[in-house]
């Protein structure tokens, strides 16, 4: 399929979603539709049970005729659940980002020619910055718990990790993305960031943009 340290690109089964899948967040699944039921099928008999997801920009998920984004990510399947007539229950994990080169035709299912797409490289996160981001995400939440009138779980289970962990700042950039309440678009956005420093500040801006909307909705 698509080996992480992969340059040239490779024909992949591709899964178009109406959500941005970010590295590192589980994927469930329950497949009904023919084509993807085949598309499992091929999954399975492979050696790795890998298929590409990427955001419809336009459609829905059902049916075809979807306009799709050319930036998306690795599912490989973790557990599946044949329960019979073609129907699937799967659970995969998000993998590395993959590059869309080009769309091919849909028989009998959505593929493409694809290639692994690392951070380019750019300045070094520090420490400073993502406690910054950290501290943006979590007054967010703590402004829609007091609207509601809830309490908040811990930092760290907010956040999805300890803040004393020595994760690289690609891997915690993409777990406070995938933790922050944010459409389909903005994690795309993050997602699509060709670098650590752009993903950063891609993710300020949308953390930004949704606590002025929801001051906004809370000033009616």
């Amino acid at each position: 399929m698509v080996p992480a340290e992969q340059t040239d690109s490779v024909e992949l089964a591709m899964f178009p979603l109406e959500s941005a899948l970010l590295p590192g967040e589980d994927l469930p699944l329950r497949i009904f539709e023919p084509r993807y039921s085949a598309l499992v099928r091929d999954c399975l008999d492979s050696a790795e049970p890998r298929f590409g997801v990427v955001l419809i920009s336009r459609g829905r998920e059902v049916g075809g005729g979807d306009i799709r984004c050319d930036v998306g990510t690795l599912a490989r399947i973790s557990e599946c659940l044949d329960v019979g007539s073609g129907r699937y229950v799967l659970r995969c994990r998000i993998g590395g980002r993959i590059k869309v080169c080009a769309w091919l035709p849909d028989d009998p299912y959505p593929r493409a020619n694809v290639q692994a797409w690392p951070d380019k490289p750019g300045p070094a996160v520090t420490a400073d910055q993502l406690h910054d981001v950290e501290d943006r995400v979590v007054a967010l939440f703590e402004r829609i718990a007091i609207a509601r009138g809830t309490r908040l779980p811990s930092r760290e289970a907010l956040l999805g990790y300890q803040r004393n962990i020595t994760d690289d700042a690609e891997k915690m950039l993409y777990t406070l993305a995938s933790r922050a309440p944010m459409g389909p678009a903005d994690r795309y956005a993050v997602l699509s960031a060709p670098s650590a420093a752009d993903r950063l500040a891609t993710l300020v801006e949308a953390v930004n943009s949704v606590a002025e909307m929801l001051e906004f909705q809370l000033s009616d």
